[in-house]
């Protein structure tokens, strides 16, 4: 009996030390037993739809853009038209306490995942990252002032949002209350709290390592460096989009593209070396915006010339403007074949490699298992699913247009986020 009490002494002191920035203990303490919602209770929309409202009406939001994408996300409107989505959404109900370990490299991320797990009928304890961004305590702080409201008073009980400096009994004691574990991380941080078990009827949802491409027609290209002077989309508009896929998380997202692969069916050498030129080119332009540090002019390097002593056919790009050598914040190679292994070099902060082929076929081996999101420029989505199916492809959950990369969607890595959070009671008739 006495080393029980110790045992609960010392786990105590350990709960002692989580910083809360949304809820309090009492919510950890008392989650087994409070009462799961239904999947998009009016409890859960008008939460975010309120939310959302506060957010965008801090003053000078804008300078937040990540920020801004999400409030813009959890409109009332747009919690309306998912809910259509949701098969057999009148009969779910959440799995119980949904505990996420979100990521140390997309600040939002955490108020994503939160966003489904609520929608989905959960208590919600999210451990977010001890990095402080400013996004972080934006959001946070909206939460707060809404859950202030008399009419939002109920979902107290439902949200915690904590900081903890590393600790095994932390997350080995809230992995044992929970019913979903959500992990967010590279595959070491998966494979660390995977050490802690969950309980038999928990389920696992983790989100690893991944990469993305972007597929460009380079007929499609050269076809608008033709028409530059028609309007519409254009040469700096593309690469404003490619920026904000990369740039904009120092390609540390697994939804931004590593490499650009060029599709030459139908034009010739001379078309090619020009559409590669004037892209590369136009995202030089773009990162002047961009604040580099040093370690990554470094980082860059050194990876380069690791992966040129280990590997046959690669070659440094450096695109000119005015005939001047572009800086260190852009940094492209050729690849001479489709070699996966040079995906594993995720050096950021624009290092990219690119590759060209005239069949979209031969871009089969770039997508393995790892492969996340395919970019698409000129290309149809579809055909490039298609694609997947046909050949049975192990990797690619999403395939989007250029510059939507980052886009907030309810599913990701191929997990239907809301209903995989939640459960179905159904009735069977004989």
């Amino acid at each position: 009996m006495q080393s029980l009490e110790v045992a609960a002494t010392h786990m105590q002191r350990r709960l002692n030390e989580i910083k809360y920035l949304v809820g309090n203990e009492d919510i950890l303490l008392k989650s087994e037993s409070i009462p799961a919602l239904m999947t998009f209770s009016d409890e859960a929309v008008n939460f975010l739809t309120d939310l959302s409202r506060e957010l965008l009406a801090i003053k000078g939001i804008r300078q937040h853009q990540d920020v801004m994408s999400y409030a813009y996300w959890i409109r009332k409107a747009s919690l309306k038209k998912e809910k259509l989505n949701i098969s057999d959404q009148a009969s779910r109900i959440g799995r119980g306490m949904a505990f996420h370990i979100a990521p140390s490299n997309v600040p939002v991320n955490f108020a994503v995942s939160m966003t489904s797990s609520i929608l989905a009928g959960n208590i919600t304890v999210i451990r977010v990252s001890n990095k402080e961004f400013e996004e972080v305590d934006i959001i946070c702080g909206a939460i707060n002032r809404i859950l202030k409201m008399p009419e939002h008073e109920a979902m107290n009980d439902y949200l915690c949002i904590i900081r903890y400096d590393h600790s095994d009994e932390i997350t080995g004691y809230l992995s044992s209350i929970c019913d979903v574990r959500i992990i967010w991380g590279g595959d070491r941080t998966i494979n660390e709290i995977r050490r802690f078990p969950i309980p038999v009827r928990a389920i696992e949802m983790c989100f690893a390592d991944r990469y993305s491409v972007a597929l460009i027609d380079s007929a499609y290209y050269y076809d608008i460096i033709s028409k530059e002077a028609s309007g519409g989309e254009n040469v700096v508009s593309i690469a404003r989009k490619f920026y904000t896929d990369t740039y904009y998380s120092d390609q540390n997202a697994c939804s931004s593209p590593r490499i650009v692969i060029w599709l030459t069916n139908n034009v010739n050498k001379e078309i090619t070396d020009k559409v590669k030129k004037t892209f590369w080119v136009a995202l030089q332009e773009e990162t002047d915006k961009y604040d580099m540090q040093p370690v990554q002019a470094v980082d860059k390097l050194s990876s380069f010339t690791e992966l040129a002593m280990k590997k046959d056919g690669i070659s440094l790009v450096s695109p000119t403007i005015d005939n001047k050598t572009t800086d260190n914040k852009l940094f492209v190679m050729n690849i001479e074949a489709p070699d996966i292994d040079v995906m594993e070099y995720k050096t950021g902060g624009g290092f990219f490699f690119q590759y060209e082929c005239n069949s979209p076929d031969k871009i089969i081996p770039l997508l393995g298992k790892q492969c996340q999101t395919v970019a698409v420029l000129g290309i149809d989505k579809e055909a490039v699913t298609e694609l997947v199916r046909t050949y049975g492809v192990r990797g690619v959950d999403r395939v989007v247009d250029l510059g939507d990369t980052m886009g907030l969607e309810f599913t990701w890595d191929g997990y239907k986020m809301i209903e995989t959070m939640s459960r179905v009671v159904y009735i069977f008739d004989r």
